[in-house]
């Protein structure tokens, strides 16, 4: 059984940053996530999207934001064990002990769960079920690879609209599709969409695709309309995903919904495990990048205390004695 001070579950940006401060207090880390590669939802999702709210970034590639945070991590030699899953929970001795997929145990000081919305699954478009892998899309890994096509975008929220301005300066064309009048994205985002040459069709839906083997076109309906049809070469459907908290649900962590309840020290119910970033539920919480940064720092320095009970709860700043 392999032992290790931190267990952190979750490879994305909030568990990248525990990593490198559980590693900056001296503590050992290991870091598990399902996914075959560290980034989390932004590996997976919009790696090429630039996020505008990290502190000290004006603007920042989730590729690039990704890298740096391994990177911060590096002189640490955090422990990544990917591709798995932690699936049990038990005690020994009253310490955490994760059982992984595949049989391995690992004994831990603590736990710090920060795997974001859980494992997610993309919202099917309906008429795409015969064209998914061949012109319809739920991710764009590398945007140039749509150079040159006509896209057809089908959603209203933050991706949906990410996804149009960084397509338009690549495609032929680009229309996005919105079921509804009003959007989620983030109002500053359609505004700089609105004012490109880009088509946005509002009150309709994609109700047929064209195509033998792969997309050629789609007919899209406005609400109390006739049809029409577009020529479109790929189909991003950008339309959300459902999450699931998997094994973790049955841990008997307090749970609001599908997020995991924490107090003021990032604590859950559970002895020594300890929740950062988007999963966590508190009064007043916002579901930001760089809200996760701060709690993932809370909950390590809170984890280390109890792993080492002579330890300061406030270790320094990592500038001092520089």
């Amino acid at each position: 059984m392999r032992e290790v001070d931190v267990a952190v579950i979750g490879a994305g940006p909030t568990g990248l940053f525990a990593a490198y401060y559980a590693g900056f207090r001296g503590l050992s880390v290991a870091v598990i996530d399902a996914l075959p590669e560290p980034g989390g939802q932004v590996t997976a999702m919009y790696p090429e999207k630039l996020i505008l709210d990290v502190a000290g970034f004006p603007s920042v590639k989730g590729r690039d934001l990704v890298a740096n945070l391994l990177a911060q991590a590096a002189p640490f030699d955090p422990c990544y064990l990917l591709g798995t899953r932690a699936e049990k929970l038990t005690y020994a001795d009253e310490r955490p002990v994760l059982g992984l997929a595949g049989g391995e145990r690992l004994r831990c000081g603590a736990v710090v769960v920060t795997g974001g919305l859980g494992s997610f699954t993309p919202r099917p478009l309906p008429v795409a079920e015969e064209f998914v892998g061949a012109g319809i899309v739920y991710f764009v890994p590398q945007p140039t690879e749509l150079a040159g096509r006509d896209v057809l975008i089908v959603g209203g929220g933050d991706s949906a609209f990410d996804w149009a301005l960084t397509l338009h300066p690549l495609a032929r064309s680009v229309t996005l599709v919105h079921r509804r009048e009003k959007f989620r994205a983030h109002a500053a985002t359609v505004s700089r969409v609105l004012a490109l040459p880009i088509r946005v069709v509002v009150n309709a839906e994609v109700t047929r695709l064209l195509g033998a083997e792969v997309v050629t076109g789609a007919e899209i309906t406005v609400r109390g309309g006739a049809p029409e049809t577009l020529p479109v070469d790929t189909v991003v459907a950008a339309l959300g995903f459902t999450a699931d908290l998997g094994p973790l649900a049955e841990w008997g962590l307090r749970l609001d919904r599908r997020h995991i309840v924490v107090d003021s020290t990032m604590a859950t119910n559970l002895p020594r495990v300890f929740a950062a970033g988007d999963i966590t539920e508190y009064p007043g919480k916002v579901r930001l990048i760089a809200t996760g940064f701060g709690e993932a720092a809370t909950a390590v320095n809170n984890a280390a205390v109890v792993i080492d009970p002579k330890a300061h709860l406030f270790p320094g700043h990592s500038s001092d004695g520089s």
